[in-house]
């Protein structure tokens, strides 16, 4: 399909929305922000095509795009009302909503689990997460890669004590592993693909082998509830982007490239390993969801237990 062909059937989707009485002309707001990941999912890429600011332009709204490091400071920051709306892993809003962060889950992505994994020195004696034992580990603290070090940890039988964790923001993470400073890395893409291809990295073992992945776009609660149809159209032009982007690879990731910066060869590696389809929140996605919240529950990593379906919103297409 056509760039044009796309974009029609994006507005067209969009333009099915219809704007509930609460969200009349003179209520919407001049601004949608939008916050986004240093070359993570593909809302670079969306940005480079400008269909979101296409969509909302008729209504007088324009796009703002924020950007951030991961997932934690991006929902910081939809907390404290400076952002509206963005896409993170599947650990940031259980932190969050351990914290009472105003956000919910608006709609999700199923991961295939082959953009996130733990990788080691290539000549590093580790061979099997069993070896991690009294290991130095570096992850963004509430990130995916979060969840997934715990996920595989458990899978071994290894106590959380039993490791030297070691959080650290992914660019600090960079500078650990390439120093050696530590022992192994759980990371996600683009710096997955990039220690692959231009650093001395191995993968130990990919998302899938541990866990379900999902990712989430989230929007802040004040938002979702004073704009509900402005969210839907945002998951409904997202969700056709989606379509395109599952069948337009080497255009995402040349698109994705020109807005990131980041390698093109490590950007088509991560690219051809990603899902791009934006859906609603189902029952299963819950359950897998609550399952991570429980994990980190039961080992004392959040201050207090949450339900995940307390702030899942739910989306129909098309309503």
């Amino acid at each position: 399909m056509k760039r044009r062909e796309l974009l029609k059937l994006s507005l067209a989707g969009a333009a099915s929305v219809a704007l509930s009485p609460a969200a009349r002309a003179e209520d919407l707001p001049k601004v949608i922000r939008v916050g986004t990941q240093k070359g993570g999912f593909f809302f670079p890429a969306v940005r480079q095509r400008h269909t979101i600011e296409d969509a909302f332009k008729p209504l007088g709204i324009e796009i703002q795009w924020l950007d951030f490091q991961f997932g934690p400071p991006l929902l910081e920051a939809i907390n404290v009302g400076s952002v509206d709306f963005g896409y993170v892993g599947d650990t940031p809003p259980i932190f969050a909503q351990a914290a009472n962060a105003r956000i919910r889950y608006a709609a999700a992505v199923k991961q295939g689990g082959g953009t996130q994994a733990i990788i080691v020195h290539k000549d590093s004696p580790i061979q099997s997460l069993a070896d991690l034992r009294g290991k130095r580990i570096a992850f963004g603290k509430g990130s995916s890669a979060h969840n997934l070090l715990v996920a595989a940890l458990e899978k071994a039988g290894i106590e959380w004590r039993d490791i030297v964790p070691t959080p650290l923001a992914p660019a600090d993470a960079t500078a650990a592993f390439a120093q050696g400073s530590v022992d192994a890395w759980s990371i996600w893409d683009p710096y997955l693909a990039l220690a692959e291809l231009k650093g001395d990295a191995r993968v130990l073992v990919f998302a899938r082998e541990i866990h379900q992945p999902n990712a989430f776009v989230i929007a802040a609660a004040d938002f979702i509830e004073k704009y509900p149809s402005l969210v839907a159209r945002l998951n409904t032009v997202f969700a056709a982007e989606g379509v395109w982007a599952n069948a337009h690879h080497e255009e995402v990731a040349q698109a994705q490239a020109a807005a990131t910066g980041v390698d093109i060869e490590a950007t088509r590696r991560f690219v051809a390993r990603s899902n791009y389809s934006v859906v609603p929140v189902d029952d299963d996605t819950i359950r897998t969801q609550q399952g991570v919240a429980d994990r980190f529950a039961r080992l004392g990593l959040i201050p207090r237990p949450v339900k995940v379906a307390d702030i899942v919103w739910k989306w129909t297409p098309g309503s």
